[in-house]
């Protein structure tokens, strides 16, 4: 099990920026595919986007592609989202997660606010 642990949500205008953070422990980070998902409220958890060890990336192409940038620093055992241009839409909780190449996300962050003004 790997343990993470999300920072750097706020709340920010429309057409700003916010990069989030996510701290892992417990277990070699370069193993895991990290992922980045986001709930709204009254809505279901939905996939932002996610990278593999070696930094090879996917996105949800209908939200967040183009605005969103996922990376990833093995030596600091991080996973970052850089948000630009956001849009009121994009208000939600963001939770990082884990998994292995055959596995499902079973490892969860508490989760981080994000909160677009209009």
């Amino acid at each position: 099990q790997v343990q993470l642990v999300e920072s750097g949500g706020g709340l920010v205008q429309a057409g700003g920026s916010l990069r989030l953070s996510c701290a892992a422990s417990g277990r070699t980070f370069s193993n895991y595919i990290m992922g980045w998902f986001r709930q709204a409220p009254g809505k279901e958890r939905e996939f932002v986007a996610a990278i593999t060890w070696n930094g090879v990336s996917t996105y949800n192409t209908d939200s967040v592609k183009g605005r969103f940038i996922i990376s990833r620093d093995n030596a600091k055992n991080t996973v970052y989202l850089q948000m630009n241009s956001l849009k009121p839409e994009d208000t939600a909780v963001y939770y990082c997660a884990a998994r292995r190449t055959a596995g499902n996300y079973n490892d969860w962050g508490q989760g981080t606010q994000v909160t677009v003004s209009s």
